[in-house]
């Protein structure tokens, strides 16, 4: 189903910083979405085309937003001219902060990415200072209502089919204000897994703010104790007192920021140690620019870089670029292994398999841009296409 959008009444601004526009200029802006997932593909004057992404979930939602605020501010604009109009949208839009704009921004900034990669014949990583290559991953659970046992048996399988020697599950509930998914699991699993995978697998958990700072620092102390060593948004994550707190109180490495969107939050994030590992999302805090800033932000004081990749679109292919470019990489990438019992939606989204995964790592290759194409027939099936020109 298409649906005409006209940002006629848009006028292209000179940058707030007196700089040329230069490149070719950006005509059109589309996006492909449904309520899970949105694609973005800017078109420019000569006929390039780029491909990016909004952020999942509401997805259709943020790609209106994505017309009615971030598209005005582009269309007309250089392509060279990407890092000052990702600057400029939110002081333009400054009664609207907030993560819709940000999710509307990234799906911008990447299909820019891909351009430029295209038209340069480099991969993003390139781009951006980096080089394509292999990136070590963590086989990543994302799945609270199984038991030990059957989280145990589908990371070994995992091992042992693909080599992985990393692995992230989930403890307590979510938001769950200490409550575990049900009594005792966290204590049960956390042993379990250790016990099953060995003393050489890298181990780690996330907490998706659960937990009031007391309960976290227990459950730090049992993961201390059985050798993990990323503990991951153990408090909610709003309240960084909270986190700090934990961070503190343990020995191993306290990870968190995939939810935040504002860079005075990540700030204030790094200046009261909340975390020992910062984890932007590239699709939550809006783009590669602003995640690359983030990045950035935790390198000047000395903590590496572990995004936050939950799921098998575009944004794990972001991620793997930008773990490539960044001078503070972690240790590994994240990468789900649900398939389609828990995301169907991520079936057939590109014409190839991006996430081929040997002996524990994926590669991002030499191919320019991003180096992957979304599947014409997702895009005929599954996606209403809105057109901003």
């Amino acid at each position: 189903m298409s649906i005409p959008y006209s940002a006629s009444g848009a006028v292209p601004l000179s940058s707030p910083r007196g700089l040329e526009d230069t490149g070719p200029r950006i005509t059109r802006i589309e996006t492909f979405a449904t309520p899970l997932i949105g694609f973005v593909r800017v078109t420019t004057a000569d006929g390039a085309q780029g491909w990016g992404q909004v952020s999942t979930y509401n997805s259709d939602i943020t790609a209106q937003i994505l017309h009615r605020q971030v598209a005005p501010w582009a269309l007309g604009r250089g392509v060279d001219a990407l890092e000052d109009v990702i600057a400029e949208i939110p002081l333009r839009e400054h009664k609207y902060p907030g993560t819709y704009l940000c999710r509307a921004m990234a799906g911008l900034d990447t299909a820019v990415w891909d351009l430029r990669g295209k038209v340069a014949g480099k991969p993003v990583a390139a781009l951006l200072g980096g080089s394509a290559g292999r990136v070590r991953a963590y086989a990543s659970s994302m799945r609270r209502d199984i038991t030990s046992e059957v989280e145990t048996a589908r990371l070994i399988g995992l091992r042992d089919a693909h080599g992985f020697d990393a692995f992230k599950v989930r403890v307590g509930a979510e938001c769950g204000q200490d409550r575990d998914e049900w009594p005792g699991r966290t204590e049960a699993i956390i042993p379990a897994i250790r016990r099953a995978l060995g003393d050489d697998a890298a181990l780690l958990v996330d907490g998706n703010s659960g937990f009031s700072p007391k309960r976290a620092i227990e459950v730090g102390h049992l993961l201390q104790d059985h050798g993990y060593e990323h503990f991951e948004e153990p408090c909610p994550y709003w309240e960084l007192e909270q986190t700090a707190e934990v961070s503190a109180a343990l020995r191993m490495d306290v990870a968190g920021g995939e939810q935040d969107w504002d860079l005075q939050n990540w700030r204030r994030m790094i200046a009261l140690k909340s975390v020992d590992i910062v984890q932007p999302d590239v699709l939550y805090v809006g783009g590669m620019i602003r995640a690359m800033q983030v990045a950035q932000m935790g390198h000047a004081a000395g903590l590496p870089c572990t995004p936050h990749a939950a799921n098998l679109s575009m944004v794990t292919i972001f991620t793997m670029h930008l773990l490539r470019a960044v001078p503070n990489p972690g240790r590994y990438l994240e990468l789900s292994i649900e398939g389609d019992d828990y995301y169907p939606w991520q079936r057939d989204l590109f014409v190839s398999d991006p996430y081929r995964v040997e002996n524990g790592h994926v590669t991002v290759t030499d191919a320019p841009g991003w180096g992957v194409e979304v599947s014409p027939d997702w895009l005929a099936k599954s996606a209403y296409m809105i057109s901003a020109a």
